[in-house]
């Protein structure tokens, strides 16, 4: 059985009294696109400083790439690529002369490291652009720059840490599309913390939900909607009157309904027949068009277990 590219037991890093990351035990198989997610301050971003060796750990083990994190923190930085708050790129530099800098510091032999830019550029549309000042670039360019930088060197894993953070919604979904491409190509692990659950629930294998340094959940997309998504119909159709809606509402099955256009979403608090709705919605004079059985969306399931932690 292949190792683990990434494994953790019983992780902790305090600061004082405040445990930053508390008892976090997880693995990231090789080739995975792993999402990291939980709100600001969950512990997300000291976790990838740990798994990088750039903090040490209170208690517990890191093994990243079958290197301890502890001892051999300059072995793991050495075999990772890493885009964290800052950007690495000098602006009054070209883009190709950004990344000839880097293969320079990465010792890459000059035509190894030509081939590489050229191949990264190619893969992110950039290569036209490559002899522009990266100060003249959008925010969105500059990203995809930097997600260059961190794949340079060959690395087996990447540590992303909110790449699309800021980027306008069109922006955003070109860099995902990247991305995704990018982890098909280069067969790459690559650990990703956002907040942007449909980002994750498109790139993603693999997500793990931290709150308050605690892992809450760990598992596959549907894995994680399954267990903690409530139980949803969407109906179609039209004629849903108020007097209709408000008659929902109150059922003691019901946890909440919200209507858009011609469509009808109920949140079931647990699974149930349709069969009293539907009847209930055709006697107060609606059409129906047609019933969807479902589980809620994995924003809705990471609120739920967010919500279910905290009231622990």
């Amino acid at each position: 059985m292949t190792a683990p590219a990434i494994r953790t037991t019983n992780l902790i890093r305090a600061f004082g009294s405040v445990h930053a990351v508390d008892g976090i035990s997880l693995e990231v198989q090789p080739g995975t696109v792993f999402g990291f997610l939980g709100p600001n301050g969950a512990g997300k971003t000291t976790t990838i400083r740990l798994l990088l060796g750039l903090l040490k750990p209170t208690s517990g083990t890191a093994e990243v790439l079958g290197f301890n994190t502890r001892d051999q923190g300059d072995q793991v930085r050495a075999h990772c690529g890493a885009l964290l708050e800052h950007s690495g790129l000098y602006e009054r530099l070209s883009a190709f002369d950004n990344l000839d800098y880097y293969g320079r510091i990465w010792h890459m032999p000059g035509g190894a490291r030509q081939t590489r830019v050229k191949e990264l550029f190619d893969n992110l549309g950039l290569w036209d652009r490559r002899d522009e000042t990266v100060g003249t670039w959008s925010r969105g360019m500059k990203q995809k720059l930097a997600v260059a930088r961190a794949l340079l060197h060959h690395p087996a894993l990447v540590f992303l840490d909110e790449p699309t953070a800021g980027l306008d919604p069109i922006a955003s979904a070109a860099l995902r599309d990247d991305l995704a491409n990018l982890a098909k190509s280069e067969g790459v692990t690559i650990f990703l913390t956002t907040h942007n659950l449909a980002e994750a629930e498109k790139l993603c294998q693999q997500l793990a939900v931290i709150r308050q340094g605690k892992l809450v959940a760990n598992g596959s997309p549907d894995e994680l909607r399954r267990t903690s998504g409530k139980p949803r119909l969407e109906i179609s159709g039209t004629g849903f009157s108020a007097q209709a809606i408000s008659a929902l509402q109150v059922h003691p099955q019901v946890a909440a309904v919200s209507s858009v256009d011609s469509r009808l979403v109920i949140d079931l608090k647990q699974p149930c027949s349709s069969a009293p709705f539907v009847s209930l919605l055709v006697n107060a004079g609606a059409q129906i068009e047609e019933v969807q059985k479902g589980k809620a969306d994995l924003e809705d399931a990471f609120l739920s277990l967010l919500e279910e932690e905290q009231t622990k």
